[in-house]
């Protein structure tokens, strides 16, 4: 039976984290994002859903 990709958010930094709130950033860092543009898989856990409601400016979001 295959694996789907079902439970999983395709996050991608859209907007520098340059001035913005020191938390802010340990947060896009928390999720992996390392430069603008750069996209990450991560799990649909709510804690990965808190962290993407908190720098909902700075990401894109799509369903993986």
């Amino acid at each position: 039976m295959a694996k789907t990709n079902s439970g999983k958010l395709r996050v991608t930094l859209v907007r520098s984290i340059n001035g913005t709130i020191g938390k802010h950033r340990e947060t896009v860092r928390g999720l992996g994002l390392r430069r603008l543009n750069h996209t990450v898989e991560l799990e649909d856990t709510p804690a990965v859903r808190g962290m993407i409601r908190k720098v909902d400016y700075l990401v894109r979001v799509e369903q993986a």
